[in-house]
């Protein structure tokens, strides 16, 4: 047991961290290295560390990361987002397209993936206009955490939590719906104050024609094959099956190489799931974790709002996708285990926008412009900081009802 903890204590510190200082060792070389250190030291078998993964959260992150791809390679993220902020034509609707643009792509396709599209073309609008990029891209960031906390296809820890909970997709979306939606409603509230020189005057954008190259027959194929994917996540059929359906539907074409939709896949964020899934399996098995359901008992972590308060906590500690794994053993004991894993699913993703390091959208849009502007620690904790401690009470107010 000893050694199953060391084990564990030292992959969570590496991955809270973000890499091992004096070696080349990330987040999922931590998780790929603490996997195989539960075995050696028989934590668990290989077998055993095999029946560990859950191979339905990865095929359902697989499909749609390789659907996100044709959607991004097509042109589609740029297009659509170009046509929703050509017509805005002052400060505060730029902020109110940019928070929706975000926030409604995010509700259904990985925030990361809608990060890594939008943050170019963000920081183009701003810098063609001569506006200040930082509020813009705060939203964007902000707005596709809390768009994401909608829908099981979100993001990555709601996809855990949709797979280990089976709540279908459609009740998972109606109860978490209204908090993404009075989220963004907050996200440009809380900005609006945040920089209020920036949104002080009301002068009208004059927007230059840009061309947006895009790839039309594939373009349109993506879109109607996503489109459909989230028809039959409604419609109750199972989530990793319909995406990796769709997945290989669109990889069955002759305008695109496989190769350049596989460079798209975040390979690394997969190997991290499925370390993490041995390793939380270790500690599963030792007296000391077996004992711990109990106690959660005694401390009312049924209660959505102390839940909620662990999550957030653990969320900004080691990540988000680490604490709903850390957490998810306790909660088909708790008492209304339904409303505690949306409970989870609501603050982990939430916590997300307290600090720079809360969530990896965040430093995608940090470090995709930081050739241009440079968000600090402070910068985006002043805004952050707020939002989450509004989002998250609107969030236990609205699943404690």
């Amino acid at each position: 047991m000893l050694a199953t903890l060391i084990v564990f204590a030292a992959s969570y510190t590496v991955i809270a961290i973000g890499r091992l200082p004096g070696f080349r060792v990330g987040r999922a070389s931590a998780a790929v290295i603490g996997a195989t250190a539960m075995i050696a030291v028989h934590a668990l078998t290989l077998d055993q560390a095999f029946l560990a993964v859950d191979y339905n959260t990865l095929v359902l992150l697989f499909g749609m990361m390789i659907v996100i791809a044709y959607l991004r390679i097509s042109g589609f993220f740029r297009l659509a987002a170009a046509k929703g902020l050509r017509h805005t034509r002052g400060p505060v609707e730029l902020l109110i397209a940019v928070v929706l643009i975000a926030g409604v792509l995010s509700a259904f396709l990985l925030n990361d993936a809608v990060c890594l599209a939008l943050t170019p073309l963000v920081l183009d609008v701003a810098r063609s206009l001569r506006r200040n990029p930082v509020p813009y891209l705060l939203a964007l960031a902000m707005a596709s955490n809390v768009g994401s906390v909608a829908t099981i296809t979100g993001n990555p820890q709601n996809a855990i939590i949709g797979m280990a909970s089976h709540i279908g997709y459609g009740r998972f979306t109606l109860s978490l719906f209204p908090v993404a939606g009075l989220g963004l409603a907050l996200t440009v509230a809380v900005i609006v104050a945040s920089f209020r020189n920036e949104f002080r005057f009301t002068e009208r954008f004059a927007f230059e024609s840009e061309h947006i190259r895009v790839l039309p027959g594939v373009m349109w194929k993506s879109f109607v094959t996503a489109f459909g994917m989230v028809v039959f996540f409604f419609l109750g059929y199972p989530a990793p099956l319909v995406a990796l359906v769709g997945a290989a539907f669109l990889l069955f074409t002759r305008r695109v190489k496989p190769e350049r939709v596989f460079t798209e896949v975040d390979w690394p964020l997969l190997m991290m799931f499925g370390g993490l899934f041995v390793i939380v399996a270790g500690l599963e098995r030792t007296p000391f974790f077996q004992a711990l359901p109990s106690l959660a008992a005694h401390v009312r972590l049924s209660n959505v709002g102390a839940l909620s308060a662990l999550s957030a906590v653990l969320s900004n500690v080691v990540s988000n996708v680490p604490a709903v794994l850390l957490l998810k053993p306790f909660i088909p004991h708790l008492a209304y285990s339904a409303r505690a894993w949306l409970a989870l699913a609501m603050s982990s993703t939430l916590a997300g926008n307290l600090t720079v390091l809360g969530s990896v959208a965040n430093l995608i849009v940090i470090q995709g412009a930081r050739r241009e502007v440079e968000i600090r620690f402070w910068d985006y904790f002043k805004v952050g900081a707020p939002l989450t401690f509004l989002t998250l009470a609107v969030g236990i107010l609205w699943l404690s009802r």
